[in-house]
């Protein structure tokens, strides 16, 4: 995801003029360090068995696997912990694991190091995936929440601002019915929830937990602004001024975004971060997070691969489903690019990759296109991503445009339907939302299956 820090800095600069930015910034000087992951052949040697999932899978991951008929297996069981041991002996730092795809990222200064790891018995293979600044901002350490004002400036609707974007895909009819999101666990990966434990607009006991994959003793709250927004489509609950689509749903907050490079580990990070979503139960979740060009050119995908298969994260997407877990991700906002087309993982398989339309329907133009590259229709839906209604850091409304705000308010949405309908699985689902779309008829690369009528994917599922 192209950074917006980029951005806000050069907004920085321009109103506070140079010797007041150089007041608010200091640069830290660092050790130049490196990251690399390293595939495994096996998981042997591990104390781990699927027949003790709970040592692994919290009980509602496991009640969730129950409730669909899903196995534990191997996929499930954690990367061998004496494969980790090996590596930190070998002098590595471990900066996290995917067991779905069964790597390990390592962290070291010393690159020849990484000669003895490819020489590794239970050793598949080494990519490097990151490269460290020599030196990085230091930012302002005043109270971020002294800025917060939590002003509310009353609507005539129920929703406030948010309304169009709730009431394009009828989700104001699954509340009527009493379908707000309550008992649902959603996890979303994110860049930074910046003031979110701040503003009055969430409700606190919603928020279950956070984790920072990108670097964790940095506090998530502390972050960008981009998750704050995100979770404010969903779960914002200031009636008459900001309500979002799923508003009683509960939260874990994830980030797996680095703001401050664009380089492979983001998609290492974002199959932990999904690894961990599960392993907490979640039974959604949502990420307005997609890769294909990064920093190095050497880590860049073609369009080729863009078959929910190759990159590591959309392999990792594409096995959602399997697990009882419905994933929803953003296209992408390439569509008045070069590029052009979505991005990784929205080429995952078994997910719905969100589109963008405008207030009155008609596709933005930088929302990513379709198909993927072995032509299956992508992307998979479409919601409200220009003037999305969304919190400020300040705690007021504002708006935002990008798929990264249409997938959110579609997620909360159809984490509504999927509470009227918990005994259908994830496929089943993301079926009566393709047949509930406005182009379910004629689906395409630009809208795919269209904005969904998810009162229509209720009475589908009712059906059944």
């Amino acid at each position: 995801m192209r950074k917006i820090i980029t951005f806000i800095l050069f907004i920085a600069v321009v109103f506070s003029g140079y010797a007041q930015f150089e007041d608010l910034y200091s640069y830290k000087h660092l050790e130049k360090r490196y990251r690399y992951r390293v595939y495994l052949k096996d998981k042997k040697n591990s104390p781990y068995s699927t027949k003790r999932p709970e040592e692994f899978l919290s009980r509602r991951a496991i009640e969730r696997r129950q409730r669909y008929g899903i196995k534990v297996d191997k996929f499930d069981l954690p990367v061998s912990p004496n494969y980790l041991q090996v590596l930190r002996d070998a002098g590595l730092h471990i900066h996290n694991a995917s067991k779905w795809q069964n790597t390990v990222v390592v962290e070291t200064a010393d690159t020849t190091l990484m000669q003895a790891v490819r020489k590794m018995a239970f050793v598949d293979g080494v990519v490097r995936v990151w490269v460290g600044p020599d030196s990085m901002l230091v930012m302002d350490k005043s109270d971020r929440r002294t800025k917060v004002k939590n002003t509310r400036d009353k609507m005539p609707s129920y929703y406030g601002t948010a309304r169009f974007q709730v009431e394009m895909l009828n989700a104001h009819m699954l509340h009527d019915a009493g379908f707000r999101g309550e008992g649902m666990l959603i996890g979303i990966l994110d860049g930074g929830f910046n003031n979110a434990d701040a503003i009055t607009g969430f409700k606190k006991e919603n928020i279950l937990g956070v984790r920072n994959y990108v670097d964790p003793s940095v506090d998530v709250y502390s972050e960008s602004s981009h998750g704050m927004m995100v979770l404010s489509c969903i779960g914002a609950n200031t009636p008459y001024n900001l309500v979002g689509t799923a508003p009683e749903a509960q939260f874990y907050l994830i980030q797996t975004e680095d703001g401050n490079s664009e380089q492979l580990v983001e998609e290492d990070n974002y199959c932990a971060g999904l690894e961990y979503a599960d392993s907490l139960g979640c039974d959604v979740v949502t990420a307005s997070l997609g890769y294909y060009k990064f920093d190095y050119p050497e880590m860049n995908h073609p369009y080729s691969a863009l078959d929910g298969q190759t990159a590591i994260n959309s392999r990792s997407a594409s096995m959602a489903a399997s697990r009882g877990i419905l994933l929803l991700n953003s296209a992408g906002n390439e569509g008045d690019e070069t590029w052009k087309k979505i991005g990784f993982p929205a080429d995952a398989r078994d997910i719905l990759a969100v589109g963008a339309v405008r207030m009155d329907s008609t596709n933005t133009a930088f929302s990513s296109l379709g198909y993927s590259a072995d032509g299956r229709v992508k992307p998979d839906a479409m919601a409200m991503g220009e003037d999305a209604a969304v919190f400020s850091t300040r705690g007021t409304t504002t708006t935002a445009n990008g798929t990264s705000f249409s997938c959110p308010i579609l997620c909360g949405a159809v984490t509504c339907l999927w509470q009227a309908h918990r005994d259908k699985t994830p496929l089943q689902i993301i079926d009566a939302v393709h047949r509930a779309g406005s182009y379910a008829d004629a689906p395409n690369e630009v809208f795919g299956y269209g904005i969904p009528d998810l009162w229509k994917a209720h009475q589908l599922l009712q059906k059944k």
